[in-house]
């Protein structure tokens, strides 16, 4: 009966122990809210640095952005510039109404009544009748009017092809308009036959007439039409009154 009387005599400790545990209860409950605060603004700041170093996040937009390639169908084509169309030696009208008498022979050399030597002969001679008018084989410009003094009045045309035609023997007057730089058209009128080359003054009124290919002298005859070769006949009394070369 003492001890049970002892236990319920001090009612203020059973109110001490109460007011401990009440405040521990607190003091926990703040710990718990502190470290809970703690942990949230952790977490923000990790998550806040880790966008900061994301590349997922917006591009400065301040900073020079490198120029994207248009894609290749809106660039515009390159054009080519156009091939130049490769330029023929044009075929030769007849230049004089005539019979070929003097054929073109630089590997053998031929009889020249004028000079009563052998020589080689770079052009050909077509024979024809004194004053006949004289024509452009083809279309081009007069390159040259001059006056040769073995071979008298002479007038070069160019022509397509780096290709020259020469015409030799000619009268002084040639037509109006033929003058070097002009414009000639096959079948114009350059002048006529004349008798001023002193070399061939013993033959009979022809047209000497030479022709050159990048600057190479090459035979008239290779480059007249079928037509016009079958237009000519070739006079071979030069070859009658020649022999053998010695």
């Amino acid at each position: 009966m003492k001890e049970t009387n002892n236990r319920y005599q001090d009612p203020e400790q059973g109110l001490r122990i109460r007011r401990i545990l009440m405040i521990a209860g607190i003091v926990i409950l703040c710990t718990l809210a502190i470290v809970l605060a703690v942990t949230a603004a952790t977490n923000r700041a990790r998550k806040k640095k880790a966008q900061q170093d994301s590349p997922l996040t917006t591009p400065d937009t301040t900073q020079e952005q490198p120029k994207t390639q248009e894609p290749a169908t809106t660039q515009k084509p390159v054009e080519k510039e156009p091939e130049k169309p490769i330029e023929t030696v044009p075929t030769l009208s007849l230049p004089v109404q005539g019979s070929l008498s003097q054929i073109h022979s630089v590997d053998t050399q031929v009889f020249s009544t004028t000079m009563q030597d052998w020589r080689v002969h770079l052009g050909i001679d077509l024979t024809t009748e004194q004053d006949a008018p004289v024509y452009a084989a083809a279309d081009g410009t007069v390159a040259r009017v001059w006056e040769d003094p073995m071979m008298g009045q002479c007038v070069a045309l160019r022509h397509s092809g780096d290709c020259l035609t020469v015409y030799k023997n000619l009268s002084p007057t040639l037509a109006d308009g033929i003058q070097t730089g002009a414009t000639v058209a096959r079948g114009q009128i350059l002048g006529t036959v004349g008798d001023s080359a002193m070399v061939e003054i013993a033959e009979e009124p022809h047209l000497h007439m030479e022709m050159t290919v990048k600057g190479i002298q090459v035979d008239p005859l290779e480059y007249f039409s079928s037509a016009v070769l079958a237009s000519i006949t070739e006079d071979t009394s030069f070859e009658q009154s020649a022999g053998e070369v010695k």
